[in-house]
């Protein structure tokens, strides 16, 4: 399954940045609770983008732990290894595709994180069996991805500025059934575990901005509400009427996001 996704720098960090500060809890803090990391661990950090939850890792185990972070994304690679240089270049990072056979050894790795990212893969039952290969046994891949009633405020909105309805999105429409059924088949044991984290806009501009980046981001999964630039400012236009609209009747908007944290044991 081809998907027609496209990730920039500029519009990951944005996202980041407005879960950071308008969101009731925090995603980071919850996934080293839920994983219950121990020292001496060797992870493998698949999509990891700029870096943010190698970092993280790196930072809860006081730098006792081996770190590789991988990405297909050679901008969001050099960001991360600008951060990385305030730590000394302690976590490798590299380029690997997860659609493509992993250049890795077998039984190699305590743990395998793949956060908001494995829903892209072209064929999924191939890039989590890698993903399984590389695992030693009694090893854990840990995954996050949105549920199906994921933000569904942010698609309200959309659909009632734009009259349209909203494309499939790989995220909440693979995640829960493909993705945790594909790791039930291969892996010994399976657990789901759910977060839930508000977003309250109390203004329009930084419900804006979340849905600027979001919706350039993956641009190409909303090519049934636009395709060139004028057509998205008129689409982003027609959005923040309603946006504004919703914030002069009920005084913010609350979008929860719904994720999913999967572990599978091997």
């Amino acid at each position: 399954m081809k998907i027609n996704f496209q990730e920039t720098t500029n519009d990951l960090l944005k996202r980041i940045d407005i879960h950071s500060q308008y969101g009731a809890r925090d995603i980071d803090v919850w996934m080293l609770e839920t994983l219950d990391l121990q020292p001496g661990i060797k992870i493998l950090d698949i999509g990891a983008g700029a870096g943010k939850q190698c970092f993280s890792f790196y930072h809860h185990l006081k730098g006792q732990a081996d770190i590789t972070g991988t990405d297909v994304s050679a901008s969001l690679l050099d960001q991360a290894r600008i951060e990385n240089k305030k730590i000394d270049n302690a976590v490798r990072f590299e380029l690997l595709d997860f659609n493509q056979k992993f250049n890795l050894p077998d039984d190699t790795y305590d743990l395998i994180s793949v956060c908001f990212a494995i829903y892209y893969a072209q064929d999924i039952p191939f890039t989590i069996g890698e993903m399984h290969r590389v695992l030693k046994p009694g090893g854990r891949l840990f995954s996050t991805g949105p549920m199906p009633s994921n933000k569904q405020v942010f698609y309200d909105i959309i659909r009632e500025a734009t009259g349209k309805a909203i494309p499939p999105m790989p995220g909440s429409s693979r995640y829960a059934s493909q993705i945790y059924g594909t790791m039930q088949k291969l892996f010994s044991s399976t657990e789901q575990h759910i977060f839930e984290n508000p977003l309250t806009f109390e203004t329009a501009e930084p419900f804006m901005v979340y849905t600027r980046a979001s919706m350039s981001e993956d641009r190409k999964l909303w090519n049934s509400l636009f395709e060139t630039h004028e057509e998205f400012e008129k689409v982003m236009n027609q959005i923040e009427n309603v946006a504004r609209k919703r914030i002069e009747r009920d005084g913010q908007i609350v979008m929860t996001k719904v994720v999913g944290g999967f572990i599978a044991t091997k």
